[in-house]
């Protein structure tokens, strides 16, 4: 895999590595029981709030297994407004993506426009063949953006997790490099 090049930019935002000082912006949005909700995990203490921006600043990206989870601020206004992440699946080109954003910063098209940016990330620099989310089924929100972001609705998968105390239906959504690429130059040939 070749070098990430950092910090990415998009028309609003900058997709960076976390710093020391996104511990307590960090944590004031994963403590919260609403951004947990469709976590696998429950709402973050400090001290894992501490683990994971430690975890997430150092990050590595050489072999499956491995995430890239990058900050996301606004270009005009520096402070974290959330986090995207590309997890490296086992399998030839395979890798999962996901989101997560600070409640102030979310319905402003901040998540699609960081995800978008890390799906060229990833079949652009990274050289994947697909990147796949997968979803509690009630995450309707984030199934939107999947299906904004020009990934299809694979499966469903009724009673696949059982997490907080009871079953959840995934469901998965899906884009090859192939129907991303084309995506792009539809995209590019209206503009």
């Amino acid at each position: 895999m070749p070098d990430i090049k950092l910090p990415l930019r998009t028309e609003r935002l900058v997709l960076r590595r976390f710093e020391a000082a996104d511990l307590n912006a960090f944590h004031a949005y994963q403590s919260l029981p609403e951004t947990a909700r469709f976590l696998p995990g429950e709402a973050k203490s400090y001290t894992k709030s501490m683990e994971s921006v430690g975890k997430y600043a150092n990050f590595v990206f050489e072999r499956e297994g491995d995430w890239i989870c990058l900050a996301i601020e606004a270009a005009d206004v520096p402070g974290l407004l959330g986090e995207v992440v590309l997890k490296w699946l086992p399998g030839r080109g395979q890798a999962e993506i996901g989101w997560s954003l600070a409640p102030e910063a979310r319905g402003k098209g901040y998540a699609a426009e960081a995800a978008a940016a890390l799906l060229k990330l990833g079949f652009e620099e990274l050289g994947f063949h697909r990147i796949d989310a997968k979803l509690d089924a009630l995450n309707t929100a984030s199934a939107a953006l999947c299906e904004r972001l020009g990934m299809r609705h694979e499966s469903t998968q009724v009673d696949k997790w059982h997490y907080k105390g009871q079953w959840a239906t995934e469901v998965v959504y899906a884009i090859l490099a192939g129907e991303w690429r084309a995506r792009v130059q539809a995209k590019d040939s209206t503009d």
